[in-house]
């Protein structure tokens, strides 16, 4: 029995040698190694990318020629496109410049059909500090220090109801007169508000003499420099000695820029003043028979308009 049991021993041992020889034959035989052939891609793929690329430089270059010449508005305001400074008043580039804006002014569509509107007879037109005495004008802000090619460049054209309960007024803002470059100063928009609701208010006081008492202003927008704007006012009420009007600067596609109410009182002494000088700074309106003149002293009615707003 012990050689039979011997023998079976053996015969396990060799027949798990074979297996492990075969197992380990096998893992180190050689494999065959499969070499894949790429798939072969077409023109037009291989071509993508350079299109992709001329196609991005060109959209590029479209957006930046378009950005130069219309900018957008924020760009516009953070990076404004620099001006040369405002030429002398007394040069003939001044003298061209004013004349030049001045026919903008009498051209511009709101004011030629606010002229025509149904109710133009019940409106005047006035062109306040036009006639300004110098030995005044000299020391006056807004006719004086204000006045000038790139600033305040024509006398501001007003049209008021005959009952001064509502004016528009149109300015010209020029380059000069900016805070940030290319946004005209906060503080020059108030002053223009001070004068054109002072003049609604003064007009409508027993004395015609006024002096602001407070003034509230709400800015809306930046005012950009280089354009006309229109300032409207409005009559809200009066009591006694006290005037309190309202409003707003807008730019000519009507987007509201500023808006203020005031309060104006008329001083105890006001019957001891002269306010001649104050009624003649702001533009009396004109008698019947005076024709308006523009800001170089031509004749409006050479334009075919007449006091009362008609065309001929």
């Amino acid at each position: 029995m012990s050689n039979i049991a011997t023998k079976c021993v053996h015969l396990r041992i060799a027949q798990s040698s074979r297996c492990a020889g075969a197992r380990y034959l096998s893992s180190n035989a050689p494999r065959r190694q499969q070499t894949e052939q790429p798939f072969p891609l077409p023109r037009s793929s291989k071509r993508r990318p350079f299109a992709t690329i001329a196609l991005a430089s060109i959209l590029a270059l479209g957006a930046y020629t378009l950005g130069s010449i219309y900018p957008p508005t924020p760009l516009s305001v953070l990076f404004p496109r620099p001006a040369p400074p405002p030429p002398n008043s007394d040069s003939p580039e001044s003298r061209t410049y004013t004349e030049n804006l001045e026919t903008q002014l009498q051209n511009l569509p709101f004011l030629q059909e606010h002229r025509s509107k149904e109710d133009a007879n019940e409106w005047y037109e006035a062109r306040p500090y036009q006639n300004f005495p110098e030995e005044r004008r000299v020391n006056n802000l807004s006719a004086g220090a204000l006045r000038g090619p790139g600033k305040l460049a024509l006398p501001p054209l007003v049209r008021s109801r005959k009952d001064e309960s509502e004016s528009i007024i149109v300015v010209h803002l020029g380059r000069g007169l900016c805070g940030h470059d290319g946004i005209v100063h906060g503080g020059l928009l108030a002053t223009l508000l001070d004068e054109s609701l002072g003049r609604m208010a003064i007009n409508n006081l027993p004395e015609k003499v006024g002096v602001t008492a407070k003034l509230a202003l709400n800015y809306k927008a930046p005012t950009r420099a280089d354009q006309f704007v229109i300032i409207r006012t409005s009559l809200i009420e009066t009591k006694g000695r006290k005037a309190i009007v309202k409003g707003h600067v807008e730019d000519l596609n009507g987007t509201l820029l500023v808006e203020a109410t005031a309060t104006f009182v008329q001083p105890r002494y006001a019957k001891l003043l002269n306010s001649a000088h104050l009624r003649q700074a702001m533009g009396e309106p004109p008698k019947s028979d005076e024709p308006l003149h523009l800001a170089d002293g031509e004749n409006v009615s050479k334009l075919g308009v007449h006091i009362d707003g008609k065309k001929e």
